[in-house]
């Protein structure tokens, strides 16, 4: 995500000729491009986007948990 800010916003200063983005070639204002594209390629390749996305389902599940346990008047129980 950082590198398509980065893309957009060095993308739109080179357009309007703005600082010294202006100067820079274009093969170096849109790199953050290609780099965005090559971190995705990893993330989806070595699983690390999976991952985060079961991590982050395991938290919603033990959060919804706890809140039914203290619903019901039970001790939370800590996840490691």
């Amino acid at each position: 995500m950082y590198f398509l800010i980065i893309g957009v916003l060095g993308l739109v200063l080179k357009y309007l000729d703005i600082g010294p983005v202006a100067s820079l070639s274009w093969w170096l204002v849109l790199s953050p491009f290609a780099l965005a594209v090559a971190w995705w390629g990893w993330a989806d390749s070595s699983g690390y986007t999976k991952r985060k996305e079961i991590e982050k389902m395991d938290d919603r599940k033990q959060k919804r948990i706890d809140k039914q346990r203290t619903a019901m008047g039970l001790a939370a129980k800590k996840r490691p």
